[in-house]
Protein backbone atom coordinates (compact mmCIF):
# COMPACT_ATOMS: atom_id res chain seq x y z
CA UNK A 1 0.00 0.00 0.00
CA UNK A 2 1.18 3.55 -0.88
CA UNK A 3 0.93 5.65 2.05
CA UNK A 4 2.89 7.74 4.57
CA UNK A 5 2.19 5.69 8.05
CA UNK A 6 3.25 5.18 11.37
CA UNK A 7 2.92 1.18 12.04
CA UNK A 8 1.59 0.08 14.97
CA UNK A 9 1.95 -3.66 16.27
CA UNK A 10 -0.09 -4.39 19.27
CA UNK A 11 0.23 -8.25 20.69
CA UNK A 12 -2.32 -9.40 23.59
CA UNK A 13 -0.38 -11.45 25.91
CA UNK A 14 -1.77 -14.98 27.22
CA UNK A 15 -1.10 -16.16 30.02
CA UNK A 16 1.80 -17.98 29.47
CA UNK A 17 3.20 -16.06 27.41
CA UNK A 18 5.63 -12.64 27.65
CA UNK A 19 3.88 -9.01 27.40
CA UNK A 20 2.65 -7.14 24.69
CA UNK A 21 5.47 -5.37 22.57
CA UNK A 22 4.83 -2.14 20.28
CA UNK A 23 7.45 -1.24 17.18
CA UNK A 24 7.11 2.12 15.25
CA UNK A 25 8.51 2.42 11.52
CA UNK A 26 7.33 4.64 9.07
CA UNK A 27 6.04 3.81 5.41
CA UNK A 28 6.39 5.60 2.11
CA UNK A 29 5.57 9.03 0.92
CA UNK A 30 1.99 9.55 0.36
CA UNK A 31 0.82 12.45 2.41
CA UNK A 32 -2.15 10.78 3.91
CA UNK A 33 -1.66 9.79 7.25
CA UNK A 34 -2.55 6.39 7.96
CA UNK A 35 -2.62 3.89 11.30
CA UNK A 36 -1.98 -0.33 10.78
CA UNK A 37 -3.32 -1.16 14.28
CA UNK A 38 -2.78 -5.76 14.09
CA UNK A 39 -4.82 -7.11 17.18
CA UNK A 40 -5.32 -10.81 18.13
CA UNK A 41 -7.81 -11.99 20.41
CA UNK A 42 -7.02 -13.99 23.02
CA UNK A 43 -9.90 -17.23 22.06
CA UNK A 44 -8.08 -17.16 18.10
CA UNK A 45 -5.45 -16.83 16.20
CA UNK A 46 -8.01 -14.47 13.41
CA UNK A 47 -6.84 -10.74 13.88
CA UNK A 48 -8.02 -7.67 12.03
CA UNK A 49 -5.94 -4.07 11.06
CA UNK A 50 -7.38 -0.95 10.77
CA UNK A 51 -6.43 1.42 8.64
CA UNK A 52 -7.46 5.15 9.84
CA UNK A 53 -7.38 8.18 7.40
CA UNK A 54 -8.76 11.78 8.37
CA UNK A 55 -12.13 10.94 7.18
CA UNK A 56 -12.84 7.50 7.25
CA UNK A 57 -11.71 3.91 9.56
CA UNK A 58 -11.45 0.46 7.21
CA UNK A 59 -11.23 -2.91 9.15
CA UNK A 60 -9.66 -6.46 7.18
CA UNK A 61 -9.08 -9.11 8.87
CA UNK A 62 -6.58 -11.22 7.53
CA UNK A 63 -5.26 -15.04 9.11
CA UNK A 64 -1.88 -14.80 10.70
CA UNK A 65 0.30 -16.81 12.46
CA UNK A 66 1.28 -15.25 15.95
CA UNK A 67 4.88 -14.75 16.69
CA UNK A 68 7.23 -13.64 19.29
CA UNK A 69 8.77 -10.90 18.11
CA UNK A 70 11.78 -8.89 19.81
CA UNK A 71 12.52 -5.55 19.91
CA UNK A 72 15.95 -4.66 18.68
CA UNK A 73 17.69 -2.28 21.12
CA UNK A 74 18.43 0.67 17.96
CA UNK A 75 15.27 2.76 16.41
CA UNK A 76 15.18 3.70 13.11
CA UNK A 77 16.11 7.25 11.56
CA UNK A 78 12.53 7.16 10.51
CA UNK A 79 11.12 6.67 13.81
CA UNK A 80 13.53 9.50 15.57
CA UNK A 81 11.93 11.65 13.07
CA UNK A 82 8.15 10.60 14.19
CA UNK A 83 8.70 11.05 17.52
CA UNK A 84 10.77 14.70 17.34
CA UNK A 85 7.75 15.78 15.06
CA UNK A 86 5.68 14.71 18.25
CA UNK A 87 7.87 17.02 20.44
CA UNK A 88 6.99 20.19 17.94
CA UNK A 89 3.96 19.76 18.53
CA UNK A 90 3.82 19.32 22.06
CA UNK A 91 5.91 22.26 22.48
CA UNK A 92 3.02 24.18 21.02
CA UNK A 93 0.86 23.92 24.25
CA UNK A 94 -0.26 26.58 26.00
CA UNK A 95 1.36 27.87 29.68
CA UNK A 96 -2.15 26.44 31.65
CA UNK A 97 -1.12 23.21 30.40
CA UNK A 98 2.21 22.61 31.63
CA UNK A 99 2.02 20.50 34.94
CA UNK A 100 5.11 20.72 37.69
CA UNK A 101 5.82 22.29 40.44
CA UNK A 102 5.45 26.19 40.55
CA UNK A 103 8.36 27.70 40.37
CA UNK A 104 9.46 25.61 37.41
CA UNK A 105 6.16 26.42 35.08
CA UNK A 106 5.67 30.31 36.39
CA UNK A 107 6.50 32.39 33.41
CA UNK A 108 10.70 33.48 32.71
CA UNK A 109 8.77 36.95 31.77
CA UNK A 110 7.24 37.56 35.20
CA UNK A 111 10.72 36.53 36.69
CA UNK A 112 12.18 39.34 34.30
CA UNK A 113 9.27 41.68 35.44
CA UNK A 114 9.43 40.82 39.36
CA UNK A 115 13.59 41.45 39.07
CA UNK A 116 13.09 44.90 37.42
CA UNK A 117 10.40 45.58 40.26
CA UNK A 118 12.89 44.50 42.87
CA UNK A 119 15.21 47.18 41.23
CA UNK A 120 13.11 50.00 41.25
CA UNK A 121 12.12 49.24 44.95
CA UNK A 122 15.61 49.44 45.78
CA UNK A 123 16.58 52.64 43.53
CA UNK A 124 13.28 54.49 45.74
CA UNK A 125 14.74 53.55 48.56
CA UNK A 126 18.50 54.35 48.01
CA UNK A 127 16.99 58.02 46.53
CA UNK A 128 14.66 58.68 49.58
CA UNK A 129 17.15 58.04 52.61
CA UNK A 130 18.75 61.15 52.27
CA UNK A 131 15.74 63.03 52.64
CA UNK A 132 15.44 61.45 56.44
CA UNK A 133 19.07 61.13 57.11
CA UNK A 134 19.62 65.04 55.75
CA UNK A 135 18.29 66.23 59.76
CA UNK A 136 21.00 64.50 61.51
CA UNK A 137 24.03 64.97 59.32
CA UNK A 138 22.99 68.87 58.91
CA UNK A 139 23.00 68.94 62.52
CA UNK A 140 26.54 66.95 62.91
CA UNK A 141 27.98 69.07 60.18
CA UNK A 142 26.34 72.47 60.68
CA UNK A 143 24.74 72.52 57.01
CA UNK A 144 22.71 75.70 56.49
CA UNK A 145 19.59 75.50 54.18
CA UNK A 146 21.22 76.58 51.23
CA UNK A 147 23.94 73.42 51.69
CA UNK A 148 21.05 71.41 52.56
CA UNK A 149 19.08 72.07 48.87
CA UNK A 150 22.75 71.87 47.26
CA UNK A 151 22.86 68.70 48.61
CA UNK A 152 19.72 67.15 47.35
CA UNK A 153 20.09 68.66 43.93
CA UNK A 154 22.99 67.29 43.54
CA UNK A 155 21.63 64.44 42.51
CA UNK A 156 19.89 65.09 39.73
CA UNK A 157 22.51 66.67 38.14
CA UNK A 158 23.93 63.12 37.42
CA UNK A 159 20.03 61.91 37.06
CA UNK A 160 19.83 64.34 34.31
CA UNK A 161 22.95 63.26 32.31
CA UNK A 162 22.28 59.85 31.57
CA UNK A 163 18.51 60.00 30.72
CA UNK A 164 19.08 59.60 27.18
CA UNK A 165 22.46 58.30 27.11
CA UNK A 166 21.52 55.31 29.11
CA UNK A 167 18.40 54.63 26.44
CA UNK A 168 20.84 54.62 23.53
CA UNK A 169 23.28 52.50 25.47
CA UNK A 170 20.09 50.19 26.67
CA UNK A 171 19.14 49.73 22.90
CA UNK A 172 22.54 49.09 21.42
CA UNK A 173 24.03 46.48 23.77
CA UNK A 174 20.98 45.04 25.60
CA UNK A 175 18.62 46.09 29.25
CA UNK A 176 20.90 43.34 31.13
CA UNK A 177 23.89 45.28 31.05
CA UNK A 178 23.02 48.60 31.41
CA UNK A 179 20.08 47.96 34.39
CA UNK A 180 23.15 45.69 36.10
CA UNK A 181 25.39 48.32 35.77
CA UNK A 182 22.77 50.82 37.12
CA UNK A 183 22.01 49.03 40.21
CA UNK A 184 25.89 48.07 41.35
CA UNK A 185 26.57 51.86 40.15
CA UNK A 186 23.87 53.30 42.66
CA UNK A 187 24.29 50.76 46.13
CA UNK A 188 28.01 51.43 45.25
CA UNK A 189 27.59 55.40 46.03
CA UNK A 190 25.04 54.90 48.62
CA UNK A 191 27.58 52.84 50.70
CA UNK A 192 30.41 55.59 49.89
CA UNK A 193 28.11 58.41 51.10
CA UNK A 194 28.90 58.58 54.42
CA UNK A 195 32.10 58.58 54.02
CA UNK A 196 32.47 61.49 51.57
CA UNK A 197 30.31 63.45 53.96
CA UNK A 198 33.31 63.14 56.38
CA UNK A 199 35.84 63.82 53.78
CA UNK A 200 33.70 67.18 53.27
CA UNK A 201 30.76 68.91 51.24
CA UNK A 202 32.74 68.36 47.58
CA UNK A 203 32.98 65.10 48.02
CA UNK A 204 29.10 64.51 49.28
CA UNK A 205 28.22 66.22 46.05
CA UNK A 206 30.31 64.39 42.99
CA UNK A 207 28.91 61.05 44.95
CA UNK A 208 25.28 62.13 45.10
CA UNK A 209 25.80 63.18 41.24
CA UNK A 210 27.34 59.83 40.89
CA UNK A 211 24.47 58.26 42.23
CA UNK A 212 22.11 59.96 40.10
CA UNK A 213 24.09 58.80 36.77
CA UNK A 214 23.14 55.15 38.16
CA UNK A 215 19.67 55.87 38.48
CA UNK A 216 19.80 58.00 35.62
CA UNK A 217 19.70 54.70 33.41
CA UNK A 218 17.37 52.92 35.29
CA UNK A 219 14.10 53.76 33.27
CA UNK A 220 15.20 53.04 29.75
CA UNK A 221 17.04 50.03 30.44
CA UNK A 222 14.14 48.80 32.59
CA UNK A 223 11.59 49.83 29.08
CA UNK A 224 14.14 48.20 26.68
CA UNK A 225 14.13 44.47 28.34
CA UNK A 226 10.26 44.43 28.90
CA UNK A 227 9.72 45.92 25.21
CA UNK A 228 11.39 42.23 24.69
CA UNK A 229 10.02 39.99 26.77
CA UNK A 230 6.50 41.31 27.76
CA UNK A 231 3.93 40.49 25.09
CA UNK A 232 1.14 43.73 24.02
CA UNK A 233 -1.11 42.30 26.10
CA UNK A 234 0.81 42.12 29.05
CA UNK A 235 2.24 45.54 28.73
CA UNK A 236 0.08 47.97 31.06
CA UNK A 237 0.57 45.29 34.02
CA UNK A 238 3.79 44.56 33.78
CA UNK A 239 4.72 48.51 33.52
CA UNK A 240 2.32 48.84 36.40
CA UNK A 241 4.03 46.11 38.59
CA UNK A 242 7.61 47.99 38.19
CA UNK A 243 6.72 51.07 38.64
CA UNK A 244 5.02 50.15 41.71
CA UNK A 245 8.40 49.14 42.35
CA UNK A 246 9.02 52.76 42.97
CA UNK A 247 6.52 53.75 45.03
CA UNK A 248 6.36 51.06 47.36
CA UNK A 249 10.56 51.55 48.13
CA UNK A 250 9.59 55.17 48.91
CA UNK A 251 7.41 53.99 51.82
CA UNK A 252 9.82 51.53 52.83
CA UNK A 253 12.65 53.67 52.74
CA UNK A 254 10.65 56.64 54.40
CA UNK A 255 9.37 53.77 57.13
CA UNK A 256 12.75 51.93 57.82
CA UNK A 257 15.07 55.06 57.85
CA UNK A 258 14.00 56.63 61.11
CA UNK A 259 14.42 53.00 62.93
CA UNK A 260 17.85 52.36 61.66
CA UNK A 261 19.23 56.22 62.51
CA UNK A 262 17.67 55.71 65.96
CA UNK A 263 19.46 52.14 66.52
CA UNK A 264 22.79 53.03 65.08
CA UNK A 265 23.15 56.16 63.40
CA UNK A 266 22.43 57.79 59.99
CA UNK A 267 25.50 55.61 58.25
CA UNK A 268 23.54 52.72 58.86
CA UNK A 269 21.00 53.47 56.39
CA UNK A 270 23.26 53.77 53.65
CA UNK A 271 25.55 51.35 54.33
CA UNK A 272 22.28 49.11 54.86
CA UNK A 273 20.09 50.20 51.78
CA UNK A 274 23.28 49.88 49.28
CA UNK A 275 24.41 46.66 50.45
CA UNK A 276 20.99 45.34 49.40
CA UNK A 277 22.12 46.29 45.78
CA UNK A 278 24.64 42.96 45.58
CA UNK A 279 22.24 40.88 46.04
CA UNK A 280 19.85 41.96 43.72
CA UNK A 281 22.87 42.05 41.08
CA UNK A 282 23.61 38.52 41.70
CA UNK A 283 19.97 36.91 41.13
CA UNK A 284 19.95 39.19 38.30
CA UNK A 285 22.91 37.84 36.73
CA UNK A 286 21.64 34.13 37.20
CA UNK A 287 18.43 34.85 35.69
CA UNK A 288 18.12 37.53 33.43
CA UNK A 289 18.88 37.80 29.95
CA UNK A 290 18.01 40.98 27.25
CA UNK A 291 15.96 39.19 24.98
CA UNK A 292 13.98 36.09 24.94
CA UNK A 293 16.33 35.02 22.31
CA UNK A 294 19.64 34.85 24.59
CA UNK A 295 17.96 32.39 27.12
CA UNK A 296 19.13 28.74 26.91
CA UNK A 297 16.58 27.41 29.91
CA UNK A 298 13.48 29.91 27.94
CA UNK A 299 10.74 27.05 27.47
CA UNK A 300 10.05 26.61 23.39
CA UNK A 301 6.22 27.69 24.29
CA UNK A 302 6.97 30.49 26.35
CA UNK A 303 9.47 31.71 23.63
CA UNK A 304 6.93 31.12 21.21
CA UNK A 305 4.31 33.35 22.69
CA UNK A 306 6.40 36.17 23.12
CA UNK A 307 8.32 36.38 19.85
CA UNK A 308 4.59 35.98 18.23
CA UNK A 309 3.09 38.61 20.27
CA UNK A 310 6.38 41.04 20.91
CA UNK A 311 7.08 43.38 18.23
CA UNK A 312 10.77 44.32 19.09
CA UNK A 313 13.45 41.34 18.23
CA UNK A 314 16.58 42.95 16.17
CA UNK A 315 19.38 44.29 18.12
CA UNK A 316 19.56 48.36 17.02
CA UNK A 317 22.76 49.93 15.49
CA UNK A 318 21.91 53.05 14.47
CA UNK A 319 19.54 55.28 16.28
CA UNK A 320 17.05 56.96 13.99
CA UNK A 321 17.02 60.45 15.20
CA UNK A 322 15.89 62.34 12.62
CA UNK A 323 12.73 60.36 12.29
CA UNK A 324 12.07 60.23 15.72
CA UNK A 325 12.10 63.81 16.11
CA UNK A 326 9.75 64.23 13.59
CA UNK A 327 7.25 62.56 14.53
CA UNK A 328 4.27 64.06 16.52
CA UNK A 329 3.42 61.43 18.14
CA UNK A 330 6.75 61.09 19.98
CA UNK A 331 6.54 65.21 21.10
CA UNK A 332 3.07 64.70 22.33
CA UNK A 333 4.93 62.01 24.51
CA UNK A 334 7.49 64.44 25.81
CA UNK A 335 5.42 67.13 26.46
CA UNK A 336 3.17 64.49 27.93
CA UNK A 337 5.85 63.88 30.35
CA UNK A 338 6.13 67.27 31.41
CA UNK A 339 3.01 68.38 32.24
CA UNK A 340 2.42 65.08 34.42
CA UNK A 341 5.56 65.64 36.21
CA UNK A 342 5.42 69.05 37.41
CA UNK A 343 2.48 68.39 39.21
CA UNK A 344 3.68 65.05 40.53
CA UNK A 345 7.14 66.55 41.68
CA UNK A 346 6.07 69.33 43.64
CA UNK A 347 2.73 66.96 44.96
CA UNK A 348 5.69 64.58 46.55
CA UNK A 349 8.49 67.52 47.40
CA UNK A 350 6.07 69.98 48.76
CA UNK A 351 3.69 67.31 50.41
CA UNK A 352 5.17 67.63 54.37
CA UNK A 353 5.34 71.49 53.91
CA UNK A 354 1.67 71.59 52.96
CA UNK A 355 0.90 69.46 55.87
CA UNK A 356 2.36 71.10 57.82
CA UNK A 357 1.89 75.06 56.66
CA UNK A 358 -2.42 74.67 56.16
CA UNK A 359 -3.31 71.63 57.69
CA UNK A 360 -1.34 72.12 61.28
CA UNK A 361 -0.15 68.61 60.94
CA UNK A 362 3.63 68.32 63.52
CA UNK A 363 6.16 67.09 61.35
CA UNK A 364 5.62 63.28 62.92
CA UNK A 365 1.85 63.54 61.44
CA UNK A 366 3.50 64.97 57.62
CA UNK A 367 5.94 62.02 57.50
CA UNK A 368 3.00 59.87 58.76
CA UNK A 369 0.49 61.46 56.03
CA UNK A 370 3.49 61.81 53.43
CA UNK A 371 3.59 57.64 52.78
CA UNK A 372 -0.78 57.47 52.04
CA UNK A 373 -0.37 58.99 48.65
CA UNK A 374 2.66 56.31 47.19
CA UNK A 375 0.88 53.46 49.05
CA UNK A 376 -2.42 54.74 47.12
CA UNK A 377 -0.38 54.90 43.62
CA UNK A 378 1.42 51.52 44.27
CA UNK A 379 -2.69 50.07 44.34
CA UNK A 380 -4.12 52.27 41.59
CA UNK A 381 -0.92 51.95 39.48
CA UNK A 382 -1.43 48.01 39.00
CA UNK A 383 -5.33 48.29 39.15
CA UNK A 384 -4.76 50.61 35.89
CA UNK A 385 -2.66 48.17 34.23
CA UNK A 386 -5.60 45.27 34.82
CA UNK A 387 -8.02 47.37 33.29
CA UNK A 388 -5.93 48.66 30.41
CA UNK A 389 -4.63 45.24 29.31
CA UNK A 390 -8.27 43.78 29.99
CA UNK A 391 -9.42 46.41 27.59
CA UNK A 392 -6.74 45.92 25.11
CA UNK A 393 -7.35 41.56 25.26
CA UNK A 394 -11.23 42.52 24.69
CA UNK A 395 -10.78 44.01 21.44
CA UNK A 396 -10.02 47.70 21.97
CA UNK A 397 -7.83 49.78 20.12
CA UNK A 398 -4.34 50.09 22.13
CA UNK A 399 -4.47 53.92 20.97
CA UNK A 400 -7.80 54.54 22.61
CA UNK A 401 -6.51 52.61 25.64
CA UNK A 402 -3.67 54.71 25.68
CA UNK A 403 -5.54 57.76 25.46
CA UNK A 404 -8.65 56.75 28.22
CA UNK A 405 -5.62 56.06 30.97
CA UNK A 406 -3.49 59.12 30.13
CA UNK A 407 -6.81 61.27 30.37
CA UNK A 408 -7.57 59.87 34.12
CA UNK A 409 -3.84 60.18 34.56
CA UNK A 410 -3.99 64.20 34.22
CA UNK A 411 -7.91 65.37 35.13
CA UNK A 412 -7.98 63.41 37.79
CA UNK A 413 -5.13 65.04 39.73
CA UNK A 414 -7.01 68.16 38.17
CA UNK A 415 -10.16 67.53 40.00
CA UNK A 416 -8.82 66.55 42.84
CA UNK A 417 -6.68 69.70 43.59
CA UNK A 418 -9.33 72.13 42.48
CA UNK A 419 -10.90 70.66 45.63
CA UNK A 420 -8.62 71.51 48.18
CA UNK A 421 -9.19 75.27 48.21
CA UNK A 422 -12.76 74.46 49.37
CA UNK A 423 -12.56 71.50 51.90
CA UNK A 424 -12.19 72.86 55.38
CA UNK A 425 -10.86 69.77 57.39
CA UNK A 426 -7.66 67.56 57.49
CA UNK A 427 -9.06 64.20 56.51
CA UNK A 428 -10.86 65.82 53.42
CA UNK A 429 -7.96 67.19 52.67
CA UNK A 430 -5.40 63.98 52.91
CA UNK A 431 -8.28 62.61 50.92
CA UNK A 432 -8.02 64.90 48.08
CA UNK A 433 -4.29 64.76 47.90
CA UNK A 434 -4.41 60.57 47.94
CA UNK A 435 -7.28 60.48 45.62
CA UNK A 436 -4.77 62.83 43.48
CA UNK A 437 -1.83 60.50 43.42
CA UNK A 438 -4.13 57.69 43.12
CA UNK A 439 -5.57 59.10 39.47
CA UNK A 440 -1.97 60.43 38.82
CA UNK A 441 -0.89 56.82 39.20
CA UNK A 442 -3.44 55.42 35.54
CA UNK A 443 -0.36 57.33 33.93
CA UNK A 444 1.65 54.40 34.00
CA UNK A 445 -0.83 52.83 31.97
CA UNK A 446 -1.12 55.87 29.47
CA UNK A 447 2.43 57.89 28.65
CA UNK A 448 4.68 55.38 30.04
CA UNK A 449 3.51 52.19 28.26
CA UNK A 450 3.38 54.13 25.18
CA UNK A 451 7.22 54.55 24.35
CA UNK A 452 7.06 50.70 23.58
CA UNK A 453 3.93 51.19 21.57
CA UNK A 454 5.26 53.63 19.10
CA UNK A 455 8.81 52.33 18.88
CA UNK A 456 9.28 49.20 20.63
CA UNK A 457 13.07 49.16 19.12
CA UNK A 458 13.53 52.52 20.33
CA UNK A 459 12.04 52.64 23.46
CA UNK A 460 14.84 53.22 25.99
CA UNK A 461 15.95 56.26 24.09
CA UNK A 462 12.61 57.85 23.49
CA UNK A 463 12.06 57.27 27.40
CA UNK A 464 15.18 58.58 27.76
CA UNK A 465 13.84 62.06 26.13
CA UNK A 466 10.44 62.06 27.86
CA UNK A 467 12.08 61.69 31.25
CA UNK A 468 14.80 64.26 30.49
CA UNK A 469 11.56 66.16 30.33
CA UNK A 470 9.69 65.06 33.21
CA UNK A 471 13.05 65.72 35.51
CA UNK A 472 13.00 68.90 34.13
CA UNK A 473 9.69 69.68 35.12
CA UNK A 474 10.72 68.58 38.31
CA UNK A 475 13.56 70.72 38.65
CA UNK A 476 11.46 73.82 37.75
CA UNK A 477 8.47 73.04 39.22
CA UNK A 478 9.55 72.42 42.75
CA UNK A 479 12.19 76.07 42.04
CA UNK A 480 8.99 77.82 40.94
CA UNK A 481 6.57 76.41 43.58
CA UNK A 482 9.26 78.20 46.25
CA UNK A 483 9.16 81.80 44.34
CA UNK A 484 4.77 81.10 43.94
CA UNK A 485 4.57 80.38 47.92
CA UNK A 486 6.83 83.89 48.45
CA UNK A 487 4.61 85.95 45.99
CA UNK A 488 0.97 84.42 46.75
CA UNK A 489 -0.35 81.63 47.88
CA UNK A 490 -0.68 77.75 47.99
CA UNK A 491 -3.79 78.07 45.33
CA UNK A 492 -1.62 79.48 43.41
CA UNK A 493 0.75 76.45 43.18
CA UNK A 494 -2.33 74.23 42.75
CA UNK A 495 -3.25 76.27 39.67
CA UNK A 496 -0.27 76.11 37.80
CA UNK A 497 -0.46 72.35 38.23
CA UNK A 498 -4.14 71.85 36.60
CA UNK A 499 -3.18 74.56 34.05
CA UNK A 500 -0.47 72.06 33.20
CA UNK A 501 -2.72 69.06 33.29
CA UNK A 502 -5.15 70.42 31.21
CA UNK A 503 -2.60 71.54 28.33
CA UNK A 504 -1.66 67.78 28.60
CA UNK A 505 -4.52 66.13 28.48
CA UNK A 506 -5.43 68.22 24.95
CA UNK A 507 -1.39 67.70 23.67
CA UNK A 508 -2.31 64.00 24.47
CA UNK A 509 -5.49 63.26 23.10
CA UNK A 510 -4.60 65.28 19.98
CA UNK A 511 -1.09 63.39 18.87
CA UNK A 512 -0.89 60.44 20.54
CA UNK A 513 -1.26 57.17 19.07
CA UNK A 514 -0.77 53.41 20.30
CA UNK A 515 0.21 52.11 16.89
CA UNK A 516 3.93 51.90 16.16
CA UNK A 517 5.35 54.53 13.95
CA UNK A 518 9.10 53.99 13.62
CA UNK A 519 10.18 50.54 12.83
Amino acid sequence: MNARAALLFSFSPKPDISPPRKVLASGSTHQTPFRFRFQYPQSERHGFFSVVSRRRVWKVWADVKSKRYEVPDSVPKSSVKFEDACDDVDSGKEESELVGPWWEVFPKRWVIVVLCFSAFLLCNMDRVNMSIAILPMSSEYNWNPATVGLIQSSFFWGYLLTQIAGGIWADTVGGKKVLGFGVVWWSVATVLTPVAAKLGLPFLLVVRAFMGIGEGVAMPAMNNILSKWVPVAERSRSLALVYSGMYLGSVTGLAFSPLLIHQFGWPSVFYSFGSLGTVWFTVWLNQAYSSPLEDPRLRPEEKKLILTNSVSKEPVKVIPWGQILSKAPVWALIVSHFCHNWGTFILLTWMPTYYHQVLKFNLTESGLFCVLPWLTMAFSANLGGWIADTLVSKGVSVTTVRKIMQTIGFLGPAFFLTQLSHVDSPAMAVLCMACSQGTDAFSQSGLYSNHQDIAPRYSGVLLGLSNTAGVLAGVFGTASTGYILQHGSWDNVFEVSVGLYLVGTVVWNLFSTGEKIID
